[in-house]
């Protein structure tokens, strides 16, 4: 039998994500906490895939609090760039800068990887794992894996959302993921349609309620 949880770490320091975690969970009555609260900055991410980094980050959250942690790893992988810049997202311009800067210095990179590349065939898709883990060592996570189809757009739209969401058009809505409102991002979303996925499976399994 699962224990039902009441607080919740989550392994970022990315303000959107925190953001978009805390409406999307808050109803639940969770009380969700930033790993900062305990102490714990970003973890080296030295998996190669967006699975290995999101349990890496689980684990350091969960280990440093004593709480249940909850950790994204997500990206944007580009068709025409062999599907760059994937779990490098957030790094693609490099290290150096931070928060906005540093969305701004990832999306003129992108662009430029693009120029030559035509309307049409600059096709792309959001990638989201969350990793749950009810305590450090638990043997078995649970693991979620969504994504959400766009395509590159040739100049940024919107002042919305956050990383590449100016670049990335949505073509059902006809517009970019950084001219939607929260609430529909957080339905269309990668992260969060598996953030809903999650929320099923831990309801399922006694550890959240309505």
């Amino acid at each position: 039998m699962s224990v039902q949880i009441d607080n919740l770490v989550i392994a970022s320091g990315n303000r959107g994500k925190l953001a978009e975690f805390q409406q999307l969970l808050g109803p639940l009555g969770l009380r969700v906490q930033p790993q900062s609260d305990f102490g714990v900055t970003d973890v080296e991410e030295t998996g190669l895939t967006f699975v290995e980094n999101a349990i890496l980050k689980a684990r350091a959250a969960a280990r440093a609090s004593g709480l249940p942690a909850l950790a994204d790893d997500s990206g944007l992988a580009v068709d025409a760039l062999a599907g760059a810049p994937g779990i490098y997202s957030a790094r693609y311009a490099g290290e150096s800068n931070d928060g906005e800067s540093k969305d701004k210095a990832n999306n003129a990179k992108l662009l430029a990887a693009l120029k030559d590349v035509p309307e049409g065939a600059r096709t792309a898709r959001y990638w989201c794992v969350l990793v749950y883990l009810r305590h450090a060592d638990d043997p078995v996570p649970l693991i979620v894996q969504c994504d959400w189809k766009g395509d590159i757009l040739a100049y940024p739209r919107g002042d919305g959302g956050f990383g590449y969401d100016p670049l990335f058009w949505v073509p059902e809505c006809g517009m970019s993921v950084a001219e939607l409102s929260a609430e529909e991002k957080n339905r269309l979303s990668h992260r969060g349609r598996a953030l809903q996925s999650l929320i099923t499976q831990l309801k399922e399994s006694g550890q959240v309620t309505e």
